[in-house]
């Protein structure tokens, strides 16, 4: 491979590990804050044991996303040394605030896991507050970072130097919103369908875990709320990177010409200038774009060539997601309408058994390929209409071997992660005493 290829394959497998395991970690501890809720609600200690149980995942996570979100740093600087020269100065101030962010959820991570049977119930369940808040926002203000390279802004060249930088402007930059909701609640998305698939796995499996009716209860809940939502700011995203990123959006839905009244296309494959085998519904993309059934869309052959996007990729990657999006919608309504018309068989049957470890498994899925849709679309720029990927990249050679080293490492690391995360946080009935005086355990519980 050559140093380009090689620098992107590095910095995209990086990046797929990040964004594999920190989702959880954020999405975890807003769980752990509605379990420990309800359960003092509720006056039901059955909640707060799940969340007990749920605490160590919660540290686990979080130092997986410390280190690797340490490996990105440095290699934003080894591999990109021209962005880091360009970009530093102008969007260093979200990176400070999420440290800010991250050193706040370290306190309150350390206060929740050590303070059971040490804090008053009402005063534990309050230090998960500032645990879940704090975890959003580190993941809010680096998706602030990466929204600025996709819409640039609080800064100007004059003369080939960059001037006026304003980091507020840098930071609030047009992007940001769309991004940081769609990307936040993509977490939520991703733990409340990921807890609920493992529990469905693990009382498929026969394993003695903890209260599983009741943690794929509260993981659903989680999940039918983050999946709607999700749902309504995609629709508002895919409408704001029409507006910043026309190249990306038309690369997005296959749009080749600029057409009044355009057709949305469901699946199809990009190729010589048109989407083959697509489902095109008329004047469909016109209509959720612009709320107009006449309005004009901008097709690809009005962008020049060298600044177009990787078609296939975008557009592929791009219906996954969207794809994936939808039956986890349709899964979630499944199961709680079973369960609201009191149908809901417990042990689960298998084919809603069967849809929710699907579910687990899409979620990451569509995660993945949300941030495949970005970065490809991005392309051929590391800063939007400013600087080209090509031009951003080290001169340094041998990065390839680097690449396979670092690939054997986070294969050998995830495999580790997912047995750790399957086997850690349940364990057997009796490993977990009741959290306070007076929790029971049902037998129905019991699969």
């Amino acid at each position: 491979m050559d140093t380009l290829l090689s620098a992107r394959a590095l910095m995209g497998l990086s990046l797929a590990f990040h964004t594999f395991f920190t989702p959880l970690g954020i999405g975890l501890p807003l769980l752990l804050c509605i379990a420990e809720g309800l359960g003092l609600w509720r006056k039901d200690n059955r909640y707060r044991e799940l969340a007990r149980a749920w605490a160590p995942v919660v540290g686990l996570l979080f130092a997986v996303g410390a280190v690797s979100g340490t490996v990105l740093s440095f290699e934003l600087g080894l591999l990109w040394p021209r962005f880091m020269e360009e970009a530093g100065g102008i969007i260093g101030m979200p990176f400070s605030l999420e440290g800010f962010a991250f050193f706040t959820e370290a306190i309150f991570l350390a206060v929740y896991i050590y303070g059971w049977d040490r804090l008053a119930p009402t005063v534990h369940w309050l230090a998960s507050v500032p645990l879940a808040l704090s975890a959003a926002l580190s993941a809010v203000f680096v998706i602030s970072a990466n929204a600025w390279m996709n819409a640039p802004d609080g800064f100007r060249v004059v003369d080939g130097q960059i001037v006026d930088v304003n980091p507020w402007d840098a930071m609030a930059n047009a992007a940001w919103a769309h991004q940081a909701l769609h990307g936040t609640l993509a977490s939520y998305v991703v733990t409340g369908f990921a807890v609920a698939g493992a529990y469905a796995w693990l009382t498929w499996r026969r394993k003695p875990v903890l209260h599983p009716r009741l943690a794929i209860d509260v993981a659903m809940a989680m999940a039918a709320v983050a999946i709607v939502l999700q749902i309504v700011t995609g629709d508002f995203a895919a409408r704001r990177v029409a507006e910043l990123q026309p190249a990306k959006f038309a690369a997005m839905e296959g749009q080749y010409e600029t057409q009044a009244g355009a057709p949305l296309r469901i699946g199809g494959i990009p190729r010589d200038g048109e989407v083959r085998y697509a489902i095109e519904i008329p004047k469909g993309l016109s209509i959720l774009t612009y709320r107009d059934p006449d309005a004009v869309v901008v097709g690809l052959n009005e962008i020049p060539e060298e600044d177009r996007p990787n078609e296939l990729l975008t557009h592929l990657f791009f219906q996954l997601m969207v794809g994936s999006g939808f039956a986890m919608l349709g899964i979630a309504l499944w199961y709680w309408f079973l369960r609201w018309r009191r149908r809901l068989a417990w042990p689960l049957r298998t084919p809603l058994r069967s849809a929710l470890i699907v579910a687990g498994f899409l979620s990451f899925f569509a995660l993945q390929a949300g941030w495949f849709v970005t970065e490809f679309g991005r392309q051929p720029w590391v800063i939007y209409g400013y600087l080209r990927t090509a031009d951003a990249v080290t001169a340094r050679e041998g990065i390839d071997a680097i690449f396979i080293l670092f690939t054997a490492i986070y294969v050998v690391v995830s495999v580790g992660l997912v047995v750790a995360l399957l086997r850690w946080p349940h364990g057997r009935r009796g490993d977990h005493a009741p959290a306070f005086p007076g929790g029971a355990r049902e037998a129905a519980d019991v699969p």
